[in-house]
């Protein structure tokens, strides 16, 4: 019973990083369910996927009476992203979860770097002006892009949403808005495709994970709601500094062995 209660604050953390900016959700919520409440990774990977898939639908719906989502690029991200996630999951089997948590803090790193060197171009092959999308350029780029997004999903149990956004803002030149809205859709195809991949594998605490889950759905709701009125230079920012700082944490605890199962 003791655990409700910081898995419900833990939760509603996740949800609000998840709703305001598309991402960094899973990047929260894997360290929280292993140093927030003491779980072995192999569940929190497990859980954080279930997570992630639920919170990112209810992030979205705020955003689709706004028109945000582009459905045809997070179609073909989400397709690339799950073959992807398959491999990942097999690739994840054969490593340790402090080479795992190490992986997980360098990529967070260089992905919260790349966000504060400066703003994207203002169009790019999948959102041209108009609103439209030049599939001759954005097909090849939105398929690598989206397998390798797909293929961490499968390997570190996260939604891929703290590399989706940068991804679609500077490789693909989406609006951050359209960038977030998309992305909550991408998380919930990878998570799910993270989840099919993991089936024989799944470890879950129902309880733990349902007060978890209940309250990063909710958190995401209204920060979804929030979100509209901010500026685009202050999710940009705020993003930056989540990542940094989570890939931070995890990394100084990664290097001292401080693990649960250390």
């Amino acid at each position: 019973m003791t655990a409700l209660v910081p898995a419900g604050l833990l939760g509603a953390g996740t949800g609000v990083a998840l709703g305001l900016v598309g991402g960094g959700g899973s990047i929260l919520a894997v360290p929280a369910l292993v140093y927030g409440l003491g779980m072995p990774i192999g569940q929190a990977v497990s859980t954080s996927l279930l997570v992630v898939a639920a919170t990112a639908a209810a992030g979205v719906l705020p955003r689709l009476r706004r028109g945000e989502v582009r459905w045809a690029v997070a179609g073909v991200f989400g397709v690339a992203g799950a073959g992807a996630a398959f491999g990942g999951a097999a690739v994840n089997r054969l490593l340790s979860e402090r080479v795992l948590l190490g992986v997980l803090a360098a990529l967070m790193l260089v992905v919260g770097a790349s966000l504060l060197r400066g703003q994207p171009e203002p169009w790019g092959a999948c959102d041209v002006p108009g609103g439209g999308i030049d599939w001759r350029s954005c097909l090849p780029k939105a398929l690598v892009i989206g397998a390798g997004v797909g293929f961490l999903t499968g390997l570190l149990g996260v939604g891929g949403g703290f590399v989706i956004v940068p991804a679609l803002t500077w490789l693909l030149g989406l609006p951050i808005p359209v960038a977030i809205a998309t992305s909550l859709v991408i998380l919930g195809l990878n998570s799910l495709a993270g989840l099919a991949a993991h089936l024989g594998q799944l470890q879950l605490d129902l309880t733990v994970g349902g007060v978890f889950l209940g309250a990063a759905a909710v958190a995401a709701l209204a920060a979804g709601l929030v979100a509209a009125r901010l500026p685009e230079r202050v999710l940009r920012s705020g993003f930056a500094g989540l990542v940094l700082a989570v890939a931070v944490f995890v990394a100084v605890a990664t290097a001292f062995g401080y693990t649960p199962s250390a």
